[in-house]
Order: C-alpha cells, then sequence, then structure tokens
C-alpha cells in the first residue's frame, strides 16, 4: 500500500482524453420539489447544480466529451436512461432522489450491473455508509474508536440508557439534514422531544449518540489497492455561549446564521505529529472497512484523554470547489481539474472487491 498526502507527481492535464475513451456523462439527481422543503433543508439538493457546473468545466478543460445526463425518478425510468447511454465513463454525482437517500446506492448498483465505469464508491459502500448504526458496529467490532450509541424511536426512547449530554441524528441521512443546536441534549425530556421530531421529519429511526465536545477533524481518502490521504482539516468553531459545537445544517448551508458565520475551516489542520498520525490511519483503516475503493470523508473528533473518536464516515462526499474534498486536494497542491481526473483514473483502475 502507499500511502501519501500529496497528490502524484505525473497527474494528467488538457488532452489526457485523448489516449482513451474520451466520453464522460455526468449523471446526477435533478432537483424536485420534495419533503425536505417542509422542514427548510432544500438548499443541500439545490447544491447539486453547483458540482455539475463545476465538474462539467473541469472535464471540458480536461479534453473529454462531457453529456449530462439528469435523473429523475421512477427508477425504472432512470435504468432506462443509462441503458441508453453512450459514453466510456460515468461521472457519478447522483446522491439519491428527492428524500430517498437509498436510491443513492440502487444507482450505483444499476451502473455496476449496466457495465460502466463509473466514478466514486460502490453500491456496497454507498448503502453501508447511510446506515449510520451500522458503521458503527462495524467500527466497534474492528476496534475503532466511536461514541457510546443507541438507535431509537419514540416507541423505545424510554430505553435510553446512554450518558448526557447526547447528540440525536436521522440515522440514514447525510448533508447535515436536522442537525442543530437543538440535537444536542442534557435531558430525557429534551431527548424525546428531539428523538419524536427526527422521526417525524425524516421518517425513520434516530441515531443517539454521546456527545464528544473535542476538536472535530476530516480527512479525505481516495484511491483502490493505493490510497492518497489529502491533508487533514479542522472545524473551527467560534459560537457565542451555549450554542453546541455541531456541524449543524445551517453551518453548512443558511448563511448570515450563527453557525455559518461562527464556523470555519482550517486546512491544513496545526496539530501534532503523533495527532496527525492517528487520524490518518484510522482514516485509513475505515476506507479499507467500509469503502474499499473510490473516495470517502471521515469525520473524527478528540475526547476527554485525547483519543480518536470516530463520527462517521461518508462515501461519495460533495466534491464541489467550495467542499471539504476539494479544499483538501487544493491543499495537497492539486488544481481542481486535476482532483476531478483523478477521480477518473481511479475509476478505470479500481478493482471489483
Amino acid at each position: 500500500m502507499r500511502l501519501s498526502s500529496q497528490p502524484s507527481s505525473a497527474l494528467p492535464c488538457r488532452g489526457a482524453a485523448e489516449h482513451r475513451g474520451n466520453k464522460v456523462a455526468i449523471v446526477y439527481n435533478q432537483p424536485v420539489p420534495c419533503s425536505y422543503v417542509g422542514i427548510g433543508e432544500d438548499k443541500a439538493v439545490i447544491s447539486i447544480l453547483e458540482g455539475v457546473v463545476a465538474a462539467h468545466r473541469a472535464l471540458d478543460e480536461l479534453g473529454y466529451k462531457v453529456t449530462i445526463v439528469p435523473l429523475l425518478p421512477p427508477v425504472e425510468h432512470a435504468r432506462d436512461l443509462l441503458k441508453a447511454l453512450d459514453t466510456d465513463l460515468v461521472f457519478n454525482l447522483f446522491e439519491g432522489f428527492d428524500d430517498r437517500p437509498k436510491t443513492e446506492a440502487t444507482i450505483a448498483g444499476m451502473m455496476s450491473e449496466l457495465g460502466f465505469t463509473y466514478t466514486g464508491c460502490s453500491a456496497a459502500a454507498l448503502a453501508l455508509g447511510l446506515d449510520k448504526a451500522k458503521v458503527k458496529d462495524l467500527m466497534r467490532a474492528h476496534g475503532i474508536n466511536t461514541p457510546d450509541y443507541q438507535v431509537l424511536t419514540p416507541e423505545t426512547v424510554s430505553q435510553f440508557h446512554l450518558n448526557f449530554p447526547c447528540i440525536v441524528k436521522p440515522s440514514r441521512q447525510d448533508a447535515s439534514h436536522g442537525l442543530s443546536a437543538d440535537s444536542v441534549v442534557s435531558d430525557q425530556a429534551s431527548l424525546e422531544r428531539q428523538v419524536t421530531g427526527v422521526s417525524r421529519a425524516f421518517g425513520g429511526e434516530a441515531l443517539v449518540e454521546e456527545f464528544v465536545d473535542g476538536r472535530e477533524f476530516n480527512v479525505t481518502v481516495m484511491g483502490n489497492d493505493e490510497v492518497t490521504v489529502l491533508p487533514i482539516s479542522e472545524i473551527v468553531y467560534e459560537l457565542p455561549p451555549g450554542m453546541p459545537r455541531v456541524l449543524t445544517y445551517a453551518a453548512k448551508w443558511e448563511e448570515d446564521t450563527p453557525y455559518f458565520d461562527g464556523t470555519t475551516v482550517d486546512c491544513p489542520a496545526e496539530i501534532g505529529v503523533e495527532e496527525s498520525a492517528m487520524i490518518l490511519q484510522t482514516a485509513v483503516a475505515l476506507f479499507r472497512l467500509v469503502v474499499k475503493h473510490g473516495y470517502a470523508r471521515a469525520d473524527m473528533r478528540l475526547d476527554s484523554e485525547g483519543k480518536i473518536q470516530v463520527l462517521e464516515v461518508n462515501p461519495n462526499p460533495d466534491i464541489t470547489p467550495g467542499s471539504g474534498a476539494a479544499r483538501q486536494a487544493s491543499a495537497a497542491s492539486m488544481t481542481y481539474p486535476q482532483f476531478i481526473e483523478k477521480l477518473v483514473s481511479m475509476a478505470r483502475h479500481k478493482t471489483t472487491a
């Protein structure tokens, strides 16, 4: 295994596509009105369009012939569109239909069945990554630290046995959906209220875990048999007193809010050699365990004893130019087109394991 925090010295430039099949189809979910609108969380859905534009521009600069393929439900219609594609590679930006995140893995599975080469993670990795509790079970079984947790519903919340404070999250969502200052709870009444709210808004179980309030880091790992680890980012909070240090939905998507204004990113993170090594080793172990090939972001915090506690792992994270993954690629001296070409190159060489 080659472990690197820098890009390859032989990254392709414009014209790289000329020596291989150069037709690329960008496949993504066309935003439509959905239940996220009702809870005021539709900006994360619409943001996919920014990623499509940026990837198109980068692929064009690299010399590829690009086709844009928006997908809409039902799934059978999406399959028909994919079957009709004439392309050498699919650049996969599909994040799931509307508020049905499970379809992210469904579409990736279709791409595999249809014999497409596509960027990013496999259907199995996407499905596993979406099930936060199952990933935490897997981490525990393999000796990777993660905060104590339970999966609860309004009917089972009386079985709560963790230590306060806790954070309550949707168990099968991403993009910080459902996360706010109210997500951190310190008593039974607040816990019950938050579990009920999450269950109603997202139609499922709530993941409740003991809240770790130490320094927060994330790191992107990308590759196949060999992996590249991009520079570590730290989420820095400068919030008004009483506001929990959480990367909320507002911190990511709602400008002119205390969370958006009070949450910044340092990349590369100012961190000691020992802590850096722990984060990198943990990130690679997670990648090998959950993802295997493609690209993913691992989110972690330091606990009161200085140990790394993994919050979650995100296969196929956001790669728009302002995203954490793109920021880390830039810190590793990659231009955005080089970052996009790296994802294409990995897709062409990925294993089937």
